[in-house]
C-alpha cells in the first residue's frame, strides 16, 4: 500500500501481518479466506481498543462461548479448556487458539486430528486416559443437552469404541 501513518480512520478491521499469515496456512486445515473471516470473527469478539492488534489478544472464554459453534455445543467448556494456551489456566483464546479449535472443526482436518482433539476434550480430568468416569460425564454431556452436538452418536459411539 502507499501513504501509512495511523491515521486513516476507516472502519476497516485491522489485518494478519502476512508473514503470520502464511504461517497459519501451514499450521492449520484452512485456507486463506477462512483465516481471513476467521480473523474477522475474533477480532469482533474484541473491545474496540483491542481490535487494531487481534492476532496478539486474548478473548476471554465467555466471549468464545457467544460463537454460534459453541454455543449449541454440550462439550463448550472443555473445548475452549483444551485449545486455550491460557497460562492462567483462565481458557481464554488468543487468535491461534481459536485457529486450532476452527481448523480441527473443519471439513479439511484430518479424522487423526479429531479424534486426538476428540479424546482430550471427553478426558475431562485431563489425566491422559479415558476411563469409565469420564465416558460417564460424556455421555450426561450429551443427554444433558437437547441441541444436537458436532458428533451424532453414532461417532460418538465410534469414538469409545476406539478408545
Amino acid at each position: 500500500g502507499t501513504g501509512g501513518g495511523s491515521g486513516a480512520m476507516g472502519g476497516s478491521a485491522s489485518l494478519i501481518p502476512r508473514d503470520l499469515l502464511g504461517e497459519y496456512q501451514e499450521l492449520t486445515f484452512l485456507s486463506k479466506q477462512e483465516i481471513l473471516l476467521a480473523y474477522k470473527r475474533f477480532s469482533e469478539l474484541l473491545p474496540k481498543e483491542e481490535r487494531e492488534n487481534a492476532w496478539s489478544a486474548r478473548v476471554p472464554k465467555s466471549q468464545i462461548l457467544t460463537l454460534p459453534e459453541l454455543r449449541a455445543n454440550p462439550f463448550q467448556h472443555r473445548i475452549c479448556h483444551v485449545f486455550s494456551t491460557s497460562e492462567t489456566r483462565d481458557d481464554s483464546m488468543s487468535f491461534e487458539d481459536f485457529l486450532d479449535m476452527l481448523s480441527v472443526f473443519s471439513d479439511s482436518a484430518t479424522s487423526d486430528i479429531k479424534s486426538h482433539y476428540a479424546f482430550r476434550i471427553f478426558d475431562f480430568d485431563d489425566d491422559g486416559t479415558l476411563d469409565r468416569k469420564d465416558l460417564e460425564q460424556l455421555v450426561n454431556c450429551l443427554t444433558g443437552q437437547g441441541e444436537e452436538s458436532r458428533l451424532s452418536s453414532a461417532e460418538m459411539e465410534q469414538l469409545i469404541q476406539n478408545v
